[in-house]
């Protein structure tokens, strides 16, 4: 796809890659001084989280081991349906670790809400969440996020991680798709 007809199926640049790198840099030096001396791991749901988690974990001052999750609550639309399948799980024991999952975004809080229950149920020390962003007018549960990038509002976003049908994850920047593409 070239850049010209990207531009014809978003509508507006919610959050640039320079506004993205500077506040990951400010969370991850938060988290590093929140988990010294602790034995943190990242957690990240695929696929949406790849961007996330690799400048994330680069923006850490410390080392943090990565574990890859991946879930569907999505099938093939533009809504969680809230019904949660572990398509992969994770390689690591949780007993003891203090676990940080790198969210995308919290759209419903459905999916996240569920993974924050089965995380404690393995024996973590503790679980909290960092989410790129989240779309607080979407909430269909009240998700405890520790960490928060960007309040964005309730519209079908693309880029940095975040796709429509597989399409878009590679854009640089977080932009409103626009609706004649998914509608």
């Amino acid at each position: 796809m070239r850049a010209a007809d990207v531009l014809t199926e978003i509508t507006q640049v919610l959050v640039t890659e320079e506004e993205i790198r500077a506040r990951l840099d400010e969370i991850a030096a938060q988290v590093a001084a929140d988990y010294e001396g602790k034995d943190l791991l990242l957690v990240g749901v695929l696929k949406g989280a790849i961007m996330v988690m690799a400048d994330f974990s680069r923006a850490l001052p410390t080392t943090a081991p990565m574990d890859w999750m991946a879930v569907s609550s999505y099938g093939a639309g533009t809504k969680s349906s809230g019904v949660v399948q572990i398509r992969k799980d994770l390689d690591t024991d949780l007993h003891d670790k203090h676990v940080l999952i790198v969210e995308d975004i919290i759209d419903s809080g459905l999916t996240l809400s569920w993974l924050l229950e089965n995380f404690a149920s393995r024996g973590a020390a503790s679980v909290e969440v960092f989410a790129l962003l989240r779309k607080p007018d979407a909430a269909k549960v009240e998700v405890d996020c520790r960490y928060v990038g960007f309040d964005i509002p309730n519209e079908f976003v693309v880029g940095y991680g975040l796709d429509y049908a597989e399409r878009y994850r590679n854009l640089r920047d977080v932009a409103i798709l626009a609706p004649h593409v998914y509608s």
